[in-house]
């Protein structure tokens, strides 16, 4: 069987120019793609007509003294990546170890009222939220990549736990951050971040906003002092707030509100009286959650003292027996309440939970890890797998669902922390306040963690996209309103699920339906169809492609040859190959020329040889190119072109 020549546009067989192609061998790179006409099929191309032939054309023998300088450094051994532990701590000094003491402390004092707060937002006691906090902080030193990341309980993980576990044995609680522990686990070690990947960042802003909300919606009674249960009406809300507990509430919001604001007191001078000021309005700017929770509860016990726990006009706190955290496997089988709960019960009581809190936790830390990485090179499998060790170790220690927070990355940013060493000093404060504090955690006043809690969260609510959203981009805009929306009436685990699934529907309408340009374009004397893929075009997209191409040739009237410039064909496969012979076919009988552009010689290799079939690599004359096949392949063309 005799093969046609297949014409390469721009790429020229050697030794059949003329002296004006040759005179520019050396600016253009020259490969002919020709077809023996006696070869059999599957010698039909040549080596140097294969990507190996520009490799070894294009290669330069550099000097052994350049190739030294620029030597990939050899990957750690993983062992070293899996424990990273083992890649700082032999180069750590005395000098690092300061600057972590100084973090790990200032940390503690952060995550001590942060973790009391949360916990009772979870609807547990406060020794739950510490566990967590203890825990956490002393696995990340193992296992962390991240110094500035704190592990440990976070507005969002209690929202969630009180979405999945209210009403519910603590007993619940501990399992599911077992589980949500494992399923993290699982993702670093089947590397599944790419997950987190389809979850768009105004899902993301839409449901943190959302979270938020629901937060100081959930606190507003306790800041209040209302006690009714459920969700009382207007008149039954405004009719039952207390005043002490309301008047104590909103004297700790402002009083939280004003120190935040004492970190961005700026001087006219800058001294070192002023350098040092500024710091220690830096360190009660951040110490705020642990002045208010302190004093508070100083107040109530000094009244207590004086009177008794019963004259006390506030709202307390639960009273808390023994909190010393002991090692114990977590409750898969348990009784509560005359009920013998097993491992399939809670399973069943806790439903998608078991999915949506390790998403969401897997999200907030690597964005946090993201923001706060040095070099851009963020391993998410080992923060996966370090978030589900520190999960899994602390439902051994009866902890709730843990994870990064941005406040305390924050704080341990400012702080000056060098490794995650700093978490070891943390653990040691959280434990020592678990063994020290635990008597006194019943005088805190409700109102007092409420304010705290509101005033963490409040400043996560960002409604300033909506605005912009709206302007720039509509589907970023309607799935912003709907996670939102459902957030707040149906749940955040639907709010979270609807924006991920409507944004998994737009990905697949851009791929069905791939934008493409259409122009007739002039190339000195001679005209053409351009069609041009504005988007990237996958094996689901094919059918608007060859929609498009027969649209323009029937606009056209099959007078003029057609250019598709294939740049931005992605994965290309008997998908695509069986479109492209099936409108070369129909534009053979129309005497149309079908020009395939920017198509590599692997991908020529897949296409069967066709006689109106042409290739086009580079910005030649594209003109000359056209009447030359004219003269050579379709003389049946001419009158045409």
């Amino acid at each position: 069987m005799r093969w046609p020549r297949k014409h390469t546009f721009g790429l020229w067989p050697k030794g059949r120019r003329s002296s004006g192609a040759a005179a520019a061998q050396a600016q253009v790179a020259t490969v002919a793609t020709i077809y023996d006409p006696n070869c059999e099929e599957k010698e039909k191309y040549t080596a140097q007509n294969a990507d190996d032939y520009y490799s070894q054309a294009q290669s330069v023998d550099l000097d052994a003294d350049v190739a030294g300088k620029y030597i990939k450094p050899e990957e750690p051994h993983w062992l070293v990546r899996r424990i990273y532990f083992l890649s700082w701590i032999t180069s750590y000094d005395r000098e690092q170890a300061f600057a972590d003491l100084i973090a790990g402390i200032t940390l503690g004092l952060t995550i001590i009222p942060q973790s009391i707060a949360y916990a009772a937002l979870a609807g547990l006691s406060s020794e739950y939220g510490l566990y967590s906090a203890f825990i956490g902080s002393i696995i990340y030193v193992f296992f962390g990549t991240i110094p500035q990341v704190s592990i440990g309980p976070t507005s969002l993980m209690a929202i969630l736990t009180l979405q999945f576990c209210a009403d519910k044995p603590v007993q619940v609680v501990i399992v599911l951050a077992f589980l949500a522990g494992l399923v993290e686990l699982a993702m670093g070690v089947f590397q599944l971040g790419f997950i987190v990947s389809f979850i768009p960042a105004p899902v993301t802003k839409a449901f943190t906003s959302g979270t938020a909300v629901i937060v100081v919606f959930a606190q507003i009674k306790n800041l209040l002092g209302v006690r009714l249960k459920g969700f009382p009406s207007i008149i039954d809300f405004f009719t039952n707030i207390h005043p002490s507990d309301a008047v104590m509430g909103v004297s700790c919001m402002v009083v939280l509100l004003s120190l935040r604001l004492l970190s961005q007191v700026k001087f006219k001078q800058e001294t070192a009286v002023t350098h040092r000021l500024k710091k220690i309005l830096w360190y009660i700017s951040i110490s705020r959650n642990a002045l208010v929770v302190f004093f508070t509860g100083l107040l109530v016990f000094i009244w207590v003292k004086k009177s008794s726990m019963e004259a006390v006009p506030f709202a307390l706190s639960a009273k808390v027996s023994s909190a010393m955290p002991s090692f114990k496997v977590p409750p898969f089988a348990f009784e509560y309440q005359n009920r013998t709960y097993v491992f399939t019960d809670i399973l069943h009581e806790l439903g998608s939970g078991i999915v949506v809190v390790p998403i969401v936790a897997v999200l907030a830390n690597v964005a946090i890890a993201k923001a706060f990485v040095k070099d851009g090179n963020l391993d998410a499998s080992q923060e996966m797998l370090t978030l589900g060790l520190c999960n899994i170790a602390g439902s051994f220690f009866s902890a709730m669902p843990t994870c990064g927070a941005f406040t305390r990355s924050a704080v341990s940013q400012a702080s000056g922390v060098r490794t995650p060493m700093a978490g070891i000093y943390t653990g040691l404060i959280v434990l020592s306040a678990l063994s020290i504090l635990t008597p006194y955690f019943q005088y805190i006043p409700k109102a007092s963690l409420s304010a705290v809690l509101i005033a963490a969260v409040i400043f996560m609510i960002d409604l300033a996209p909506v605005k912009e959203l709206w302007q720039n981009n509509k589907k970023d805009f309607f799935s912003w309103v709907g996670s939102f929306i459902i957030c707040l009436v149906a749940g955040v685990e639907l709010g979270l699920l609807f924006g991920i699934v409507l944004s998994m529907i737009f990905i697949l309408l851009r791929l069905g339906n791939p934008k493409i340009e259409v122009s007739l374009k002039k190339h000195e004397s001679t005209y053409y169809v351009h069609v041009v893929p504005q988007s990237d075009v996958y094996y689901t997209g094919v059918d608007t492609l060859r929609a498009e191409l027969r649209s323009a040739c029937s606009l056209y009237r099959h007078d003029f040859p057609v250019i598709l410039d294939c740049a931005r064909f992605m994965q290309f496969d008997a998908t695509f190959s069986e479109m492209l012979i099936a409108v070369a076919k129909e534009m053979a009988a129309n005497d149309v020329l079908l020009i395939l552009q920017n198509m590599s010689l692997k991908v020529q290799q897949m296409l069967p040889v066709i006689s109106n079939v042409r290739f086009w690599h580079d910005e030649g004359d594209l003109s000359s190119h056209l009447l030359r096949e004219k003269e050579v392949a379709l003389p049946q063309l001419e009158a045409k072109v």
